[in-house]
């Protein structure tokens, strides 16, 4: 039983690590998938700190891995372009289903935020401080609190 838990838990962090962002920019896409392999580790501690960081439910964190097949970094992408877009998650999980294939540059770009952007580059800093964190820290800044 523990050899096949192991053996899911690798194909797991093996698919988190492979997936392909295509958000235009190759740091963002590293730091993303980055994130994945970090989350994937502990996804409870993770899906809690973005509960707490953007005011989501662990069920509609639930709901965009299970049933969207979303992977950690994409659920934590689509929800930095639910803030900086203002937009509702909803939006963007709609844009998602229509148009993942196009990538999450294109997602970003239909909800508002152009490449080059303050908005998208403040997205790469926050990815960036996430980036091997797993996010555990939960004040959506990707650094620990300040005291």
């Amino acid at each position: 039983m523990k050899k096949i838990l192991i053996l899911l838990l690798s194909v797991f962090t093996y698919s988190a690590s492979a997936q392909v962002f295509d958000t235009g920019s190759a740091q963002l896409d590293a730091d993303l998938k980055n994130l994945n392999v970090s989350a994937s580790a502990n996804f409870s501690m993770f899906s809690n700190n973005l509960s707490a960081s953007y005011g989501i439910t662990n069920k509609k964190i639930d709901y965009m891995r299970v049933s969207l097949n979303m992977a950690p970094g994409e659920i934590y992408f689509a929800l930095e372009i639910s803030k900086y877009s203002n937009r509702p998650i909803d939006d963007i999980i709609g844009l998602y289903r229509t148009h993942k294939s196009k990538g999450w540059g294109y997602i970003a770009k239909q909800a508002g935020i152009k490449p080059g952007s303050d908005a998208f580059h403040q997205m790469k800093n926050n990815a960036k401080g996430k980036s091997g964190k797993g996010g555990n820290n939960g004040n959506g800044k990707g650094k620990g609190k300040k005291k």
